[in-house]
């Protein structure tokens, strides 16, 4: 019997992609070795992060790295770095430094989701800047620099840009204003890598700190996350991380991260709720890893189960299936299932999640009468099982 045999939950077939709502996706072999090792000894947490900082800044160009959990906790520190800096008495006052100083996070207007409520949990206020007419398509204008700069003052404490394929303004339009004004950029990656050239590219454009998910493509531990950039700022971050409660007179700010004398010794931060293990530190760095070195090996594996589960449909009555090659969606392939009707692929989708097993396809799409196979989450094989439960209920 496995766990969820024991705790009696039924798993599901995810081909729905990286939903965290689903466990994201599977873990590959090496994270979940690395995880088994590392849960069996005692390690120093600042000399690990030390050495995933190694890693992560190697292979993303950074100063510096940190293991977080998740990237809304990679994005809640990367706020917190950015109002406390290196300053022991703002760390000992978060959140509430922020909110009693009106710290200021500038957010292009058309970047707001529901993942920045990060930014409140550090103590800052977002400030939207720019109007929505491209985004609503009554328009040709992006967010001008002005705009940004006009709302840039004394208590802005950085610049929020969301990296989405196709959504702008320019990032390095944004870095530009910011740093005239000596405001750091804080990049929401979550989901952007593949392609692989994102791994860099934010960092190379100027960014001064940049969030990826662990647990989605890179196929680390759902709950881990990635946070880069400036060493300073990953200084922060960390300090305002770990566990603090440390004897001043014997403590050694990790030289990895710290480089100049601090005013004192941080106690337990605003972010220790936002805490990583070793398991999931050495996870997340093996996954990275593993990634860079197979990605082309994921991408054909994605490829050739993209295509078997649509080659498994062709010529079916009621539904059309639509391969979306990695060179349009600019990240990896999917299939769209094209229904007669709305109502007919919340039907479709609804029987897979209620059948045995339970499959889940991706409904972003419903309402336009489709819905979307990703194949990021699946494990050999499971193609067919999707394909096969989507037959049954069209009566085939």
């Amino acid at each position: 019997m496995t766990i969820y045999d024991r705790l009696g939950v039924r798993p599901v077939v995810n081909a729905a992609g990286t939903l965290t709502r689903l466990g994201g996706t599977l873990m590959c072999a090496e994270a979940l070795q690395a995880m088994h090792e590392a849960a069996r000894s005692a390690v120093v947490i600042d000399e690990l992060q030390e050495a995933a900082s190694r890693v992560i800044a190697r292979h993303t160009g950074a100063e510096a790295g940190l293991v977080t959990s998740g990237a809304f906790g990679a994005l809640v520190l990367a706020a917190g770095a950015s109002i406390a800096g290196l300053d022991v008495r703002r760390m000992n006052r978060m959140p509430h430094y922020g909110y009693e100083n009106g710290c200021e996070i500038v957010i292009c207007r058309h970047h707001r989701n529901s993942y920045d409520k990060a930014f409140d949990v550090a103590g800052a206020r977002l400030v939207e800047v720019g109007l929505l007419d491209r985004a609503l398509g009554v328009g040709v204008r992006e967010v001008e620099p002005e705009e940004i700069e006009a709302v840039i003052g004394p208590r802005t404490v950085a610049v929020a840009y969301v990296a989405m394929e196709g959504v702008g303004p320019d990032l390095a339009m944004v870095v530009q204003v910011a740093h005239q004004h000596g405001v750091p950029v804080i990049v929401d990656a979550a989901n952007q890598v593949p392609p692989m050239e994102n791994l860099r590219r934010f960092i190379a454009e100027g960014a001064d700190l940049v969030a990826m998910s662990g647990g989605k493509a890179f196929r680390g531990p759902q709950s881990s996350g990635f946070l880069c950039g400036r060493r300073d700022l990953v200084a922060s971050a960390l300090l305002q991380q770990v566990d603090m409660d440390v004897a001043p007179a014997s403590w050694t700010p990790p030289k990895e991260f710290v480089q100049k004398p601090l005013n004192g010794v941080p106690r337990h931060g605003f972010g220790r709720g936002f805490k990583v293990g070793k398991e999931e530190i050495a996870g997340a760095v093996a996954a990275l890893e593993t990634f860079i070195s197979k990605e082309t090996d994921y991408q054909k594996q994605w490829a050739d189960r993209c295509r078997g589960f649509a080659a498994a449909l062709a010529g079916l009555a009621g539904v059309e299936a639509i391969i979306v090659p990695r060179e349009t969606t600019g990240r990896l392939p999917l299939v769209e299932l094209v229904f007669p009707s709305v109502a007919k692929a919340a039907e479709v989708s609804r029987g897979l999640r209620d059948g045995v097993p339970s499959i889940h396809l991706n409904e972003r799409r419903v309402g336009e009468g489709r819905l979307t196979f990703n194949p990021v989450g699946l494990d050999d094989g499971q193609e067919e099982v999707v394909a096969a439960g989507v037959r049954r209920l069209l009566g085939h």
